[in-house]
């Protein structure tokens, strides 16, 4: 059958529809509801039994109509239902309204092949749920239109439209639909009925919404069983799993209208295979940023293992998103085996290798150099630049800004090519190829009017007085209380014109603390003392206490009454920190949080230390 025909038959199918429901809504569904606000129990019991046959006969025929049009929300009439009568009638009257619908839908698709425009809109919907579990012969069609049929906001006639494409039989189809849709009918009918009996002023209001909350939940429990029970099994552990789908589709919704994203080079077209990817790190969204950069095959992320284990919670979706837990700056076997692991089964890894986001906006020291892993490994390595996201949300600031990104796939290292470099040549490649500095990437302004505040939390120390802890991030400004001196910034977030030697971004004023650290190094006893958090090897939180902490360049300590134990400068590879908050550091694979009692401020001074002690550690190898 043409198109057109479909259409046509399709329209008239709405209008009887529409007037159907304007009948039910003007003869019945209105004037019950005054009698029963009216408290006038037995008029609308008249009501009813005036009507007769005419409203079970409504509620059927709408319940069928609205299914072939798929476009009417089924809940309407279940919900009405249930209002104007007992739960067992208008459960049989619903579903007997269903069944003819689907019966009509079934000869349509089979008899006469019409396609539904409303249903082609949510075929996507529905063939991305398919993906899971392809539906191949009767007993999975069945399996997935129950599903279907307990999701929310897939109407029930596009399922019928589903399955009547299918090859399925119709006594098994019509069955799967008479049975499915029980739970979504039953708890419409029940919201109805409870809605019934707050408008007769027997139900307190508290009550009435406590009913649908825990309605609602037992639909989603149900779902989330079935879900689990005969869906994920199969994706389950892997980036292609609904619960990493789920992560991205939360991260576009959060970020819609914030980032616009662009992809300068795009992913090589010849990389179809699993390959480790490795990017810079400028803000907390880059694991979105990159899988937006049309990746053939959806990647396994490794991330900071306190924020995939920290919690139940935390763990399980991890886990079934495939992510691969890290402990920062610290040997962890489990890791490398667990990207091998990935990689074999056919999943890209994605790597952020400064292993912390930018601190001042220029790519972190590389200090997962893994040159001579990803050679054993044998699967091509791709370079992937992200810029413009750092000042979008920066480590220290809380507020996102609007902000253009670019995200490039800038080189591709083939199995072939690895011969060609050494090492540490290939070392030196990854480096240079992610390397940026945030402040000059031209890529946007900011005329916003506090583009400075929480800046003191990287900034901590004025480069004129040399006053540790008395700059502050007020308005577009960076000023010190201790001597006055003030840097604005512009609206590409760039300092005032350098006057009298002050540097002109973010990322040269940090190095310019840097310079005067390590000019103060030798000499330099950072103590303070800390309220600690201790996590056991499960990121399960196992003691808070008191302590104090130590950092020279002999190296890091910790005092506390249950615990001292010494971090030499030669094995201190960072100390991870959260601005304005705290800083950390694994020992005897437990992690400890440090917050600072005064000037917590201080977090990324400790931080900036332990880079300098690394940084002359290097060196000092390099020369030997």
């Amino acid at each position: 059958m043409s198109k057109k025909t479909s259409r046509i038959i399709i329209f008239a199918s709405a209008v009887i529809a529409i007037t159907l429901f304007a009948l039910f809504l003007k003869d019945i569904l209105v004037p019950f509801i005054k009698l029963e606000i009216a408290n006038d129990v037995d008029g609308a019991k008249e009501l009813l039994r005036s009507r007769g046959i005419l409203g079970f006969l409504t509620v059927a025929l709408v319940e069928a109509l609205q299914m072939v049009v798929v476009f009417i929300p089924a809940e309407f009439i279940q919900i009405s239902s249930g209002l104007s009568y007992p739960f067992p009638l208008a459960l049989l009257l619903c579903d007997l309204g269903v069944c003819l619908g689907a019966t009509i839908i079934f000869i349509l698709v089979r008899t006469f092949k019409i396609q539904n425009d409303a249903y082609d809109r949510r075929k996507k919907t529905i063939d991305k749920i398919a993906g899971a579990k392809q539906a191949k012969g009767d007993k999975n069609t069945i399996l997935f239109m129950l599903l279907l049929f307990i999701m929310p906001l897939i109407p029930f006639g596009a399922i019928c439209y589903y399955g009547s494409g299918t090859k399925i039989k119709y006594h098994k189809y019509i069955l799967t639909v008479a049975g499915g849709v029980i739970p979504s009918i039953v708890t419409s009918n029940l919201m109805g009925s409870a809605a019934r009996a707050f408008i007769q002023n027997s139900l307190p209001l508290w009550l009435l919404i406590l009913i649908i909350v825990l309605l609602g939940a037992l639909l989603l429990t149900t779902l989330l069983f079935f879900l689990n029970k005969y869906f994920l099994k199969e994706s389950d552990g892997t980036p292609d799993s609904p619960v990493f789908s789920m992560l991205m589709k939360l991260s576009e919704i959060y970020l819609r209208g914030r980032l616009k994203l662009k992809v300068g080079k795009p992913f090589p077209e010849d990389v179809t295979g699993p390959f480790v990817l490795l990017a810079n790190h400028q803000c907390f969204f880059d694991f979105y940023l990159v899988y937006k950069l049309g990746l053939p095959l959806r990647p396994a992320y490794v991330a900071n293992e306190y924020y995939t284990r920290k919690g139940k919670f935390e763990t399980k979706c991890s886990k079934k998103m495939g992510f691969i837990p890290k402990k920062l700056f610290t040997f962890d076997a489990s890791t490398p085996i667990q990207i091998y692991r990935t990689l074999r089964k056919g999943y890209p890894v994605a790597i952020f290798p400064e292993a912390r986001m930018s601190v001042d906006g220029t790519t972190n020291p590389l200090t997962e150099e893994s040159a001579a892993f990803f050679r054993k490994m044998g699967y091509p390595v791709v370079l992937v630049t992200i810029k413009g996201a750092y000042f979008a949300k920066p480590k220290w600031r809380k507020k996102i800004f609007r902000s253009e990104v670019v995200v490039s796939a800038e080189k591709v290292i083939r199995q072939e090519d690895f011969a060609a470099y050494t090492d540490e040549e290939l070392n030196a490649l990854i480096r240079e190829t992610l390397w940026n500095d945030a402040s000059n990437d031209g890529l946007n302004t900011y005329r916003q009017k506090n583009k400075a505040r929480g800046l003191e939390n990287v900034l901590y120390r004025c480069i004129h007085c040399g006053k540790v802890y008395s700059t502050i991030g007020e308005g577009n400004a960076l000023k010190c209380r201790n001597c006055g001196l003030q840097n604005h910034l512009n609206s590409r977030y760039l300092f005032d014109e350098e006057i009298d030697g002050r540097p002109g971004t973010i990322s040269a004023y940090y190095s310019k603390i840097r310079d005067m650290e390590e000019a103060e190094l030798d000499t330099l006893r950072l103590e303070t003392l800390v309220d600690t958090k201790i996590f056991d090897k499960n990121m399960n939180l196992r003691l808070k206490e008191k302590g104090e902490c130590e950092l020279t360049k002999e190296g890091f300590s910790y005092r506390s009454g249950s615990v001292s134990f010494t971090v030499p400068a030669k094995e201190l590879v960072a100390l991870p920190f959260s601005c304005g908050e705290e800083f950390e550091t694994y020992h005897n694979n437990e992690l400890y949080y440090f917050y600072p009692e005064k000037d917590p401020v201080q977090a990324v001074r400790w931080a900036l230390i332990g880079d300098i002690l690394r940084e002359r550690r290097v060196q000092s190898e390099k020369q030997d």
